[in-house]
């Protein structure tokens, strides 16, 4: 590789240079790369810029040998309809969600505001958000590599403060996007309105008086929250379920003990430190890919390491990613006023 770049100039390395590499080595790089990789798409400077775009463009295309060209895509809304597209292949999610804003009449200035989800569809009628899909990613070509998971795209709001809820209010689509996910996600248990919340909320939705409904949304436990699928976590003991839920500066967990008891954790975003996603390989007997997000995290001044082992880390790490950045504009915001 030296040589290729700076020609003749660059002597061969002597033999005893080269090395077998162990398994442990291999490993070690690999994980090494698996983080490099990672960290290069946290940098906003990297992702925006042209070259970046271009080279995953390229590399997304060849890997599922797809040509750029015409073709269709919906991007589904959470009461089950859906927009239809007429795209490019090589359209990435940035443009798509562009064009599906523009469609529906969203507000330019509120576009960042949503984001698109791979969303999986199971045969019970349960439902999961997979992962955000990357700006730079292109749906098209990773939808034809997840057939076997029966993905669909969908948009959904994309902020972890339900405060926020109060910027979109101007804006008819919004606030219809956002009414149609609360009504989902109520009708799915992921959020826990008391029973005089629910009546009110029956209410209010066969009156169809959208803000109205969202105000009280908002006090609900849980709303604004993302809910991942049940999953094992190591806390406080091996081989836990969990019912995990991100939001509020929090991850709060319904943890199921080996005594069969239900434990709720909340892990508080403040006293994370950081945090990794590994891919662990391919599950056994064809099952699916396992990932697993493990966070240092300091309960009673100690530093310990929580390991959740999910399909959805890399949704979890974005939630936690969204949390911090959120923090850190309220608190610069806060700065200026003072």
């Amino acid at each position: 590789q030296l040589r290729r770049l700076f020609g003749s100039s660059v002597p061969p390395f002597p033999p005893k240079f080269y090395l077998a590499m162990t398994e442990a080595m291999a490993e070690d790089r690999r994980a090494r790369l698996e983080q490099y990789l990672q960290n290069v798409t946290l940098d906003s400077n990297i992702t925006n810029s042209d070259v970046f775009k271009s080279f995953f463009r390229k590399l997304q295309q060849d890997t599922f040998q797809i040509e750029t060209r015409r073709a269709s895509l919906d991007v589904h809304l959470a009461d089950g309809s859906s927009i239809r597209l007429d795209i490019q292949t090589s359209d990435t999610a940035e443009r798509i969600l562009e064009v599906t804003s523009y469609k529906m009449g969203l507000s330019r200035e509120l576009i960042g505001y949503f984001s698109l989800f791979f969303i999986q569809d199971h045969s019970d009628g349960a439902l999961s958000v997979v992962k955000k899909v990357a700006e730079f990613e292109l749906p098209y070509v990773s939808l034809q590599s997840m057939k076997e998971l029966h993905c669909k795209l969908g948009i959904r709001k994309w902020y972890m403060d339900p405060s926020l809820d109060t910027l979109l209010m101007h804006c008819r689509a919004s606030i219809n996007l956002l009414y149609l996910q609360a009504i989902q996600e109520i009708e799915r248990n992921w959020v826990k309105p008391t029973e005089e919340e629910m009546q009110e909320l029956e209410f209010l939705q066969k009156t169809e008086n959208k803000v109205k409904f969202l105000e009280l949304a908002r006090e609900i436990q849980f709303y604004g929250y993302t809910r991942l699928d049940p999953c094992i976590c190591d806390y406080p003991e091996v081989g836990c379920s969990a019912d995990v839920y991100v939001g509020n500066n929090e991850i709060n967990c319904y943890i199921k003990l080996p005594t069969n008891q239900t434990k709720e954790v909340s892990f508080k975003i403040n006293r994370l430190r950081c945090w990794q996603v590994t891919f662990l390989g391919a599950g056994k007997d064809g099952e699916e890919e396992t990932l697993e997000l493990r966070f240092e995290y300091r309960d009673s001044d100690k530093w310990q390491w929580i390991v959740f082992y999910t399909k959805q880390a890399f949704l979890l790490s974005s939630c936690l990613k969204k949390i911090i950045s959120e923090q850190m504009m309220k608190a610069s915001k806060e700065g200026q006023e003072m």
